[in-house]
């Protein structure tokens, strides 16, 4: 069904796809980490409040790195550009 696209909207369906993709992974693996890590007792079916409190914990580490990941790769992309600007002559020179 998607041969009836052109091959840019037929690109942009197989990117999603991919990025969604890519996201329940990562999701399904905090998911399961935060799982094992906070829940121990199976005798119940109530989930206990701090089992509920280990997994929110848990999932606020998990965005806090991640934001933090982020925030590094966008620093290191800066210098990284800005070297080679330098390199190339385009800092301080008057347009």
């Amino acid at each position: 069904m998607i041969s009836a696209f052109p091959s840019s909207v037929s690109g942009i369906i197989t990117n999603q796809r991919r990025k969604f993709k890519e996201f329940l992974g990562t999701y399904n693996k905090l998911t399961e980490t935060c799982f094992l890590d906070c829940v121990k007792d199976f005798t119940t079916r109530e989930v206990k409040p701090e089992e509920n409190t280990c997994s929110e914990h848990c999932l606020q580490k998990y965005l806090k790195m991640t934001q933090r990941i982020s925030m590094r790769f966008q620093e290191y992309h800066i210098q990284q550009n800005e070297a080679l600007a330098a390199k190339a002559g385009l800092l301080g020179q008057p347009r």
